[in-house]
């Protein structure tokens, strides 16, 4: 017997040995049927389990015996609903208040816990879980509960549900310093929140009740109150000024003189906090989430409040930017604390860190704000923890996911890196599975309603159907639910591409880490790992496998075999085989090359395959030879039909970007370039002020829509003397000549849609200045009226006043007409050839700072001796007439006679 025979034979025994074990597996699984029903129960939808065993007396039938099961209760319903749903706030709400309903202790717990571990520090849900601890016997397991949940906890409210526990069982005088040390426990932690002022204030009242008896004890006691208020009303609290008012009374009722030197230091602190309590409040007031609705069997009770993963709606991306905000305003340190109190900073910064991640647990970005800044405080620990406990929130988030691998790589935790990495794999393929069986549901689903549907429609009499012959296109039940269906499908199609691509990302970061850490061995790994999952890879993992061993090992072969693979499963993947041409491109392996083109060329010749065909017409170009190139023009002229002749022949004569026949022959660059000009003409223009309103009028007028489409429409046709010529009979287009004019059409209206629009957009510019201009003249006008009628009643000043003659109304008559002609047209060319504001790339200055410098600027005076030498004192002007002017007894010169004086 040779090897193949005896393998052959074990194999044949162990198939045997298999098939007999499997036999008395199914016998035993039969007798515990029968005898113990309630152990075949399991969990899911199934509501019998079907056993059947030939029986000896007749060996060829066998019998089928049923065994019913009890349906499921309701808790187990939702159990098993809320694992496969763990998001699901509703039912979380239902699960709690069916435990309570039942009033079994195990299935409260029970709920609880679960609800806890997918929603870990829910301060409503802590403290309706340990309300169930609060009778006697039980406090054991509520002080156990309230281990676990304080220290990690931001809230509020459960350190006040703690401390109002601790005061009642602390009611004994003796147990006054567990009381304190309780209320200074909490304080540390969340003393900095704006809702901690009821704390504060019951701290204060139970340090005010405490009974003395010594003057050094009161002395203490004062001491201690002291130091409670001047920590309180440098926070920003609700109740800050009720708390400043009672400091007040407090300071001065002790001394009064003291008091005003304990008050004027802390003055500052306190209006800062006040102004900050005012800023915070509209900031805070837009993180409100949308409520939980739940409607509660029990009316006496809230729903749980639970955040809900993100679908990024507007108001969720609202919510989360104000987040952001708020979080970036408190990093600025509004409260102005000094160096001293850093690590008082910290402490609010952590707690506001925590409540945000709290109540926006499936935001990732939230999570790395909290991460980035716990690392910028040095607390390395502590934002490892922060981003384990993100990713545990958003197992499928790729930047927490991607943050973690970076760190821990950092800190050579080579195997936490590979862990996370297969990790976040893992969790991908589960969704993309997920995901796909979900839609083969639906298409399966949608199959057997058209089945079921398909007989009704032919049988059922429908009395507002058209009669026979005549078909009116109104979309019918089957067709409007396939429809849907072809639309959900193709969108499903475009998801899972994403997630594959998004998928290959993890691989390409996956294989990057194995390279830098351990070397291009482990990176091969991880490439074959990634290559053997055939269903979900995508074309860029291969690209990325083959371009990192040709730029860190230069091995071309090695290259070229992972794209060879590459092609076995994506040839049809126009991109992949872009990227292959112009990998083989750029290592000169020109043989390789040409044959991959001409192998997939006939696959990719309509408009989707012209970016391949230009790619290899380019390298033709520039390295082939002529007849080379004319073949393939020919190629590329049956292909692409719709190209026209001049565009291929300016292709073949370009370099890069550089088209000399488009700018100089074609004028495709020439608009650009007259469009920036007249800009640059008009802006310099408007900002001198100068030009006549007639001359602005014209100019726009010459090149106003309406005579621009005047002008095109009178250019072909018009003959010498301005009349129409008569219009010959067109000739019949040549194949393919209409589907050019039409694209050369839209074109030309493009073009010409654009020009209207930079011309609208001009004219409102000019509008503005213009009505800007005339503003500032009435206002000029208004002034010259006023100092005119002023001037009239006025004595008349002598010829020579502040040593320079007057002026005479026709100078100044001939300097304003100078003053209102426009700029020469010398100047209007040199104008029109600067370059565009927006080439401008030098320093930048905003006036704002501008204005802040000077406005701060520290300007001496000018000292009364030992300065520079000053001119002559300026003659003080005569004061202004008081009262009624005198009467002018001079001649008469008209309206607006006299010489024209300076501001009165």
């Amino acid at each position: 017997m040779d090897s193949e025979d005896a393998n052959d034979v074990h194999e044949q025994q162990e198939v045997l040995g298999e098939q007999a074990e499997d036999g008395d597996v199914a016998t035993e699984m039969q007798q515990d049927a029968l005898v113990e029903p309630d152990d075949a129960l399991q969990e899911g939808d199934a509501t019998m389990v079907e056993d059947s065993a030939p029986t000896q007396e007749n060996s060829q039938t066998a019998s089928q015996e049923t065994v019913l099961q009890e349906p499921l209760s309701e808790y187990d319903q939702l159990r098993a609903h809320l694992k496969k749903n763990p998001h699901d706030a509703g039912a979380w709400n239902r699960l709690v208040e069916h435990a309570e309903e039942l009033a079994d202790m195990d299935k409260i717990k029970d709920a609880y816990e679960a609800l806890l571990e997918n929603y870990p520090n829910t301060s409503s849900a802590q403290i309706a879980y340990l309300q169930h601890f609060l009778n006697p016997g039980l406090f054991q397991v509520a002080e156990s509960l309230f281990s676990r949940f304080l220290r990690p906890s931001p809230s509020v409210d459960l350190w006040k549900f703690y401390l109002v526990y601790v005061r009642r069982f602390n009611t004994d005088p003796s147990t006054r310093e567990t009381v304190k040390k309780a209320y200074e426990f909490a304080l540390a932690h969340i003393g900095q929140d704006k809702d901690s002022g009821d704390i504060w204030k019951e701290y204060i009242d139970f340090l005010a009740s405490g009974d003395t008896h010594t003057t050094w004890e009161e002395q203490q006691k004062m001491d201690a109150l002291r130091r409670v208020y001047h920590r309180a009303v440098q926070i920003p609290l609700e109740n800050i000024d009720q708390l400043w008012r009672e400091l007040d009374v407090f300071e001065n009722k002790l001394n009064k003189i003291t008091a005003k030197k304990f008050l004027a230091d802390l003055s500052p602190s306190y209006m800062q906090a006040r102004t900050v309590l005012r800023e915070m409040r509209p900031r805070i007031s837009a993180l409100v989430q949308q409520p939980t609705t739940y409607s509660a069997t029990n009316l006496n009770k809230m729903p749980l409040q639970l955040p809900q993963p993100l679908s990024f709606t507007a108001p969720e991306r609202a919510l989360v930017n104000g987040w952001k905000s708020y979080l970036l305003w408190e990093e600025s340190n509004p409260l102005e604390m000094e160096d001293k109190d850093k690590t008082l900073f910290h402490t609010r910064m952590q707690l506001l860190y925590r409540q945000a991640v709290v109540k926006m647990r499936f935001s990732p970005e939230i999570w790395y704000m909290a991460y980035s800044w716990t690392m910028s405080i040095g607390k390395q620990d502590d934002a490892i923890a922060l981003l384990k406990q993100g990713m545990q929130a958003n197992p499928v988030s790729y930047l927490l996911t991607f943050a973690y691998a970076e760190i821990e790589e950092q800190l050579k935790n080579l195997e936490e890196v590979h862990t996370a990495y297969n990790t976040f794999i893992d969790a991908l393929h589960a969704e993309l599975e997920e995901m796909d069986a979900t839609q083969r549901q639906l298409v399966a689903s949608a199959s057997v309603n058209s089945i079921q549907a398909a007989p009704a429609d032919q049988t059922a009499f429908d009395p507002n159907a058209p009669p026979p012959g005549l078909s009116i296109s109104t979309p019918t039940g089957g067709a409007a639910s396939a429809s849907t269906t072809s639309s959900q499908a193709s969108q499903h199609e475009l998801t899972m591409a994403d997630r594959r691509q998004e998928l290959g990302i993890v691989w390409i970061q996956y294989m990057r880490f194995a390279r830098r850490a351990e070397g291009l061995k482990p990176a091969r790994t991880v490439f074959s790992k990634a290559r053997k999952d055939k269903k979900w890879v995508t074309w860029e993992v291969f690209e990325a496998a083959a371009l990192m061993e040709y730029h860190c090992t230069k091995a071309t072969d090695v290259a070229t075999r992972i794209f060879q693979n590459g092609m076995n499963l994506f040839a049809n993947e126009l991109e992949f085989v872009d990227r292959y041409l112009a990998f083989l491109i750029s290592i000169n392996d020109e043989s390789n090359a040409r044959a991959l083109f001409e192998r997939v060329a006939p696959n990719f010749v309509g408009p989707k395959g012209r970016m391949l065909w230009e790619r290899w017409g380019r390298y033709e170009y520039q390295y082939g030879d002529l007849e080379a190139v004319l073949k393939f023009e020919k190629r590329f002229a049956d292909a692409f039909k719709e190209v026209s002749s001049i565009k291929r022949f300016a292709d073949r004569h370009k370099y890069g970007v550089l088209d000399a026949i488009a700018s100089r022959d074609l004028g495709v660059g020439i608009r650009t370039r007259v469009t920036r000009s007249e800009t640059n003409a008009t802006s310099l223009l408007h900002k001198t002020g100068s030009g006549s309103g007639n001359e602005d009028r014209d100019r726009r007028d010459a090149h106003s829509p309406d005579n621009e489409r005047d002008r095109d429409r009178k250019r072909p046709n018009d003959g010498p003397s301005g009349g129409p010529l008569k219009r010959a009979r067109p000739m019949s287009p040549p194949p393919g000549a209409r589907d050019r004019d039409r694209d050369r059409d839209r074109e030309r209206e493009r073009e010409r849609d654009q020009r209207e629009r930079e011309m609208r957009e001009r004219e409102r510019e000019r509008d503005m200045i213009r009505e800007r201009d005339r503003e500032r003249d009435r206002e000029r006008e208004l002034r010259d009226r006023e100092r005119e009628r002023w001037d009239r009643k006025r004595p008349a000043s002598p010829p020579y006043r502040n040593g320079s003659p007057a002026r005479r109304p026709d100078e100044r008559d001939r300097d304003d007409g100078r003053a209102n002609k426009g700029i020469p047209p010398a100047v209007t060319r040199f104008l029109s050839t600067l370059p565009a504001p927006q080439s401008f790339d030098g320093p930048i200055f905003r006036t704002d700072d501008l204005m802040q410098l000077f406005r701060n600027a520290a300007i001496p005076a000018p000292s009364p001796t030992g300065g520079p030498p000053m001119g002559p004192p300026r003659a003080r002007s005569p004061p202004a007439p008081r009262g009624r002017p005198p009467p002018d007894y001079g001649p008469y010169t008209g309206p607006g006679g006299g010489a024209r004086r300076g501001r009165f």
